[in-house]
């Protein structure tokens, strides 16, 4: 017991140099590669803000290959590589990621990269109206027609496949979605801090506590979009980068939010204001899990727990210090989670 000293011979501090050098070269190498990763993504992000400028057709663009479990995780240094065992354990290997509102495709950049590198196949899909889907935003007024890049994609899936739907934010929204009309074809449902709303209840209502209600929203909001001229209903809303830093990149590397600026869209209203019709033999069969971020300032710790008290899980998990942007903030926390809930039999 008490004070232990270790003394080291010349050799043991010769070999534990050299692995620190080793170590050291490792890790730069991986920063070179997220650095080589997101010149790539940023470039790309620049082109598809380019094109979105002109919202002549419809486009949807996939990136990537074609009761309660209680879990928290920070976000320690690693690689993010898995033993080579990993796919043993996992039955669904496609997962389909629906990003939330202003995003697109784009901003899952790092999750499809972790979850390729072990084997698996990530698609991310840009709903109506987002990303580099040419569709005008304006246009956009239903849940059914915003979440159609999502539903086209699992309405073609072979019979006999089945994927893991991740949603972000009010991508949530759309992810209820088809669980209530595609279950079948769901193997499990992942709200990644997201709109996990009950049946009757809109999307836009979760957002309530930092935006207000959706009548003075609607009423008095500085970041509406009237597409239809100042004497029709709004169509769509964009906040200003300050509040964007502010409400969803509080713990985003600088990089990440330079790459969100130039690629965000407005967000349309229709959607986000339908109440949901969802069903216990459809949605209330599918198999759901909630991932929490805790330093949320978009989507409050406390108002994620109402979200999965109100309407509980099979899982929960949480990710320290993560802001309501994780995809950036805490991506090897998410991808693990991710990993852990895909082999959840």
């Amino acid at each position: 017991m008490g004070n232990k000293f270790i003394c080291m011979t010349k050799k043991d501090g010769r070999e534990n140099g050299s692995k620190s050098k080793r170590v050291g070269r490792s890790q730069r190498k991986m920063l070179d590669e997220e650095e080589f990763l997101h010149r790539q993504a940023l470039s790309m992000a620049i082109q598809q803000h380019q094109l979105s400028q002109r919202f002549d057709g419809s486009m949807s663009r996939r990136i990537g290959s074609t009761s309660s479990r209680r879990h928290t995780l920070s976000d320690p240094f690693s690689n993010g590589k898995q033993g080579p065992d990993i796919l043993e354990n996992v039955k669904t290997k496609k997962f389909v990621l629906v990003h939330g509102e202003g995003f697109g495709a784009w901003s899952w950049y790092k999750t499809i990269a972790l979850l390729e590198e072990v084997g698996l196949a990530p698609t991310a899909l840009d709903l109506r109206g987002s990303g580099i889907d040419r569709t005008d935003t304006n246009s956009v007024t239903t849940l059914a027609d915003y979440s159609k890049p999502l539903t086209d994609y699992l309405e073609n899936l072979p019979e006999d496949e089945k994927v893991i739907l991740v949603g972000h934010s009010s991508g949530g929204a759309s992810v209820s979605y088809a669980l209530e009309h595609f279950s079948q074809k769901i193997s499990k449902a992942v709200f990644l801090c997201a709109t996990m709303v009950s049946d009757g209840q809109r999307p836009f209502d979760v957002f309530a506590e930092e935006l207000g209600s959706s009548e003075l929203f609607l009423k008095e909001s500085e970041f509406l979009i009237y597409g239809n001229g100042k004497d029709e209903p709004p169509t769509a809303f964009m906040f200003g980068n300050l509040q964007l830093k502010g409400l969803y990149f509080n713990q985003t590397p600088t990089k990440d939010v330079a790459l969100a600026t130039v690629s965000m869209r407005p967000i349309p209203l229709g959607p986000i204001m339908e109440k949901l019709s969802l069903s216990p033999e459809n949605y209330g069969k599918g198999r759901r899990f909630f991932i929490q971020t805790l330093d949320d300032r978009a989507l409050s710790p406390d108002v994620q727990e109402k979200l999965v008290r109100e309407n509980p899980p099979e899982g929960v998990f949480k990710i320290k210090g993560s802001d309501h942007c994780p995809f950036f903030s805490k991506p090897q926390s998410l991808h693990k989670i991710l990993l852990e809930i895909a082999q959840i039999p």
